[in-house]
């Protein structure tokens, strides 16, 4: 389901075909890290900060939902032997 018109779709994917790879690149890593400092501020300004520290609150905000929970504990454990 979309609410685009086929129009604006199309020129939206002309427009990114028209962009080299590399700069398709610089232009995803710096979304990522807009997103990093978002989530970072967000955490920051929690009503309790993260009792694991900054790396765990952000690596669990940023991809936590997407593992299991074996493979979450897992990174969590990296991440606090790591720091």
């Amino acid at each position: 389901m979309t609410d685009t018109p086929k129009a604006v779709e199309t020129r939206y994917a002309e427009a990114l075909s028209s962009i080299s790879p590399a700069r398709r690149i610089e232009m995803a890593c710096s979304m990522f890290s807009t997103a990093k400092a978002l989530a970072l501020a967000g955490i920051r300004t929690g009503a309790r900060p993260h009792e694991d520290g900054e790396r765990v609150a952000l690596f669990l905000r940023l991809y936590g939902r997407d593992l299991t929970g074996e493979t979450r504990a897992s990174v969590v454990a990296h991440l606090e032997r790591a720091a």
